[in-house]
């Protein structure tokens, strides 16, 4: 080979290393609008799995020790250790939620019958994608780095429904950027780590019952005559606020013998102090005392969230060439999540929301069939407990315990190239609700709920 074929080898080398990192960094930085979580949390609490097809089609099971695909990155970045080369991974999921409530005799502020629709659905449907890119660094050493969103949900009702003056709209965007490393010790030990930017945008709102409001501060004979009366004369607050934080995950996998492995994650809790503004819409002829109460006064807010650490142990089990089964256990400290208390800059008093919620474990299991060296087909089953008890159940967070059932195929149609889909649903307890909430009246009533996840990946190998 001559000087100049060999300058032109290696700036080949060289375009063909850089050009899909700087194409997955694109995708990393396009894909942080289109995150919108829909409805119900698609995990229990306001947690979301979609980290991959595969994984949706498992229900999660060996979620820890799979290390199949890049999705390992967010669930145990260790299995980064079992590939080499480059690797660039896609994964985008449709998501179609129902919350239906049902009226069983909800009561005003002033203990009457409440008014407004007696039937709602606060579900929806979303678009979550995740993306993924995993690189050689030394011959044991591999560098990935992802983006997903790993908490959502939005219950958004109808502007006259019974429950109005409870929650209207309750809005949980997050973005979480997880750069990671794995080190390969031994053929049986790798261990992993990554630390997560992780972006949250929350929105609450809710309507005010100004008619009920004035009665009560200026008696009828005051309000009557300016048409403010209870239950008829709404306003609406609406409460925004974000922020960054920042965490880290760690993995170990390990791999006994070739038919086995074994993985255990962990990832840190990740505290925020969302700031943002207060915004009140008030009906016209409001009287002077109350329009300028600092209770409907716009203002700065802020609200400390803090989201839950979890760790998971996974097994993963070649029974022979076709059948594998997995399994996994996964705990989340959701016990931090007490209250939700909004703090207002304006001076009026903080908005406090009794939450109490409890720690929670979730099983799966799976199992694979694989029919060639192109097909393989995927089934799982998971428990999935809520983290609250019916008495803190809140219309903003309907939440319920889950079952999922999953199943899903891959199809490689080159070695280089694999297609995933993955299709989950999720068969949701009913949830009775009864929630007094002081000048809102007392919300009594039942949620159907149930989700459906299509889920749809590929991957690439250079």
């Amino acid at each position: 080979m001559g000087t100049s074929d060999a300058r032109f080898s290696g700036a080949l080398r060289r375009k063909s290393t850089t050009l899909p990192l700087m194409g997955a960094i694109l995708l990393l930085l396009g894909s942080f609008g289109p995150v919108v979580p829909v409805g119900t949390a698609h995990a229990s609490g306001f947690a979301l799995n979609e980290m991959s097809a595969a994984g949706v089609a498992n229900a999660h099971a060996g979620g820890a020790a799979a290390a199949e695909d890049l999705g390992t990155i967010y669930f145990n970045p260790a299995g980064l250790s079992r590939m080499s080369g480059q690797q660039f991974m896609l994964v985008g999921s449709a998501i179609r939620t129902s919350s239906k409530f049902s009226n069983a005799g909800s009561l005003s502020a002033l203990g009457t019958a409440a008014s407004g629709g007696s039937s709602d659905d606060a579900g929806g449907w979303a678009a979550v994608p995740a993306v993924y890119f995993a690189m050689d660094i030394a011959p044991q050493l591999r560098f990935g780095i992802g983006l997903q969103s790993p908490f959502g949900l939005k219950t958004d009702y109808d502007a006259g429904w019974v429950g109005r003056y409870q929650a209207l709209k309750s809005d949980m965007k997050s973005v979480n950027i997880n750069p990671a490393l794995s080190y390969k010790l031994s053929d049986a030990v790798a261990l992993g780590a990554g630390i997560s930017a992780q972006y949250v945008n929350v929105e609450l709102s809710r309507a005010i019952d100004f008619g009920t409001v004035c009665v009560a501060s200026l008696g009828p004979g005051a309000c009557a005559p300016l048409g403010l009366l209870p239950q008829a004369s709404d306003g609406k607050a609406t409460v925004k606020g974000n922020d960054w934080g920042f965490g880290f995950n760690l993995g170990v996998l390990l791999t006994p013998n070739e038919a086995t492995r074994i993985g255990i994650a962990y990832r840190s809790r990740i505290r925020h102090t969302l700031s943002g503004d207060a915004s009140y819409d008030k009906p016209a002829g409001l009287p002077a005392p109350l329009a300028a109460a600092p209770t409907f006064t716009n203002s700065g807010v802020s609200a400390d969230v803090t989201l839950p650490e979890s760790l998971s142990v996974s097994g993963h089990f070649d029974l022979n060439p076709r059948w594998t089964v997995m399994g996994d256990v996964s705990w989340m400290r959701w016990s931090r999540f007490q209250e939700l208390r909004i703090r207002f800059a304006n001076g009026a008093a903080d908005s406090v929301t009794p939450e109490q919620w409890r720690n929670t474990v979730r099983i799966a299991v799976a199992a694979n069939y694989r029919y060639n060296d192109a097909w393989k087909l995927r089934a799982g089953l998971a428990y999935d407990p809520t983290p609250l008890e019916e008495q803190f159940r809140t219309p903003r967070i309907p939440d319920a315990d889950r079952t999922w059932l999953g199943f899903g195929a891959q199809f490689k149609p080159t070695p280089q190239d694999a297609w995933d889909f993955g299709y989950a649903h999720l068969f949701i307890k009913d949830g009775a609700i009864d929630k007094t909430e002081t000048g809102a009246g007392r919300l009594i009533g039942n949620y159907d709920s149930k989700v459906d996840i299509l889920s749809v990946q590929y991957s690439r190998s250079f």
